[in-house]
């Protein structure tokens, strides 16, 4: 038998009903040629002893006996998928029926490029967006471009800095070559490591305007939960210093220092100060050994300083209003003109 030309990635832990309508909006693709496979993470609320796969083609369910985290999990799952491409989806999605038929086009459209983004509904007001794509502030913030924005806002199908892995898609074969997802993050912002592991390797992200998912947006863990803040922001900082390129680094650092600072004071009087300072001080403790050479570690750098910067985003405005930061397809960012002198563009 043929091997599929996607393989559909869901991991579970603890979805609850959220789980079985991620794989019924599956069953509704108009395009087929999938295979499903569903890691859990040994739930405990019955999810997936409850699962129905019936619907979905070659679907399959791996049961792990520990939680290894949406990093890890992936990983295993990719170990064992068949089709020239990867999509991860997170449970706490609904797909629209045509979004893999819009992905897969826009494969064939753009055969150079080799990761995509789709674009994200909120699943509870179909008016707001959950995200289009990621985007990473110079000063190393990376945030969910457009999130709590109105929907009317999506941008049109461009280069962002990063796919969000809740309905990510990755050529199968270079997510292997790149060592998947760092298994150390256990989950939050591996997304955005990969992405810009990608980024240094040549890789840039292609948004795909049509490709629609509703998304609940931290629906199973929460989203100003202990669990999330802490990873979210331990894994920001090991992000920031294991793949920003050591002069670039030297221009953003106090930058960087200076929004992690402010970010802090802002969370002072809320339960969510504490989990944060735990977790600014566990990333900047970690940040040597997750900068170390290795699986996770983009050592071989083929994209140039100028070229980066300028998928990156500059805008403070943009960053704290959460806008969406896509780059048409046909333009290219501009910088500040103090910074053009750091590397030319290539002729």
């Amino acid at each position: 038998m043929n091997p599929p030309e996607i393989s559909v990635i869901i991991i579970n832990y603890n979805g609850g009903a959220f789980l079985q309508e991620a794989v019924n909006s599956l069953g509704r693709q108009t395009f087929q040629d999938f295979e499903l496979i569903v890691l859990d993470n040994a739930s405990a609320d019955g999810s997936a002893d409850m699962l129905d796969l019936s619907g979905v083609p070659a679907g399959r369910l791996i049961r792990s006996g520990q939680n290894l985290g949406f990093a890890a999990g992936n990983n295993r799952a990719a170990e064992g998928a068949r089709g020239k491409w990867l999509v991860l989806l997170n449970p706490d999605t609904v797909a629209e029926p045509d979004w893999l038929e819009k992905l897969e086009a826009a494969t064939r459209a753009n055969p150079s490029c080799k990761t995509f983004a789709s674009a994200q509904l909120d699943l509870n007001d179909g008016a707001l967006m959950d995200g289009a794509g990621d985007a990473y502030f110079f000063f190393g913030i990376p945030w969910r471009g457009g999130f709590g924005r109105p929907a009317s806002e999506l941008p049109n199908t461009g280069w962002c800095f990063s796919a969000c892995g809740a309905s990510a898609m990755y050529d199968s074969e270079l997510f292997r070559q790149m060592g998947g997802f760092d298994e150390r993050f256990f989950c939050y912002c591996e997304d955005v490591d990969l992405g810009f592991r990608l980024q240094l390797a040549g890789h840039d992200c292609l948004f795909v305007h049509d490709a629609v998912v509703h998304h609940a947006g931290s629906g199973i863990t929460g989203r100003q939960s202990t669990f999330s803040t802490y990873y979210g922001t331990r894994n920001r900082l090991w992000t920031y210093f294991k793949n920003m390129p050591l002069p670039l680094m030297l221009l953003s650092l106090p930058g960087h220092i200076v929004l992690t600072l402010y970010v802090l004071a802002r969370n002072s009087f809320t339960p969510r100060f504490v989990p944060m300072v735990r977790g600014i001080g566990d990333g900047l403790s970690g940040s040597w050994q997750a900068s170390r050479p290795g699986k996770w570690k983009q050592s071989d750098r083929h994209l140039g300083l100028w070229p980066l910067l300028r998928r990156m985003a500059w805008n403070p405005c943009r960053l704290s209003s959460r806008r969406a930061h896509v780059r048409p397809c046909e333009q290219e960012q501009a910088l500040p003109t103090q910074l053009l002198s750091l590397e030319p563009p290539a002729n």
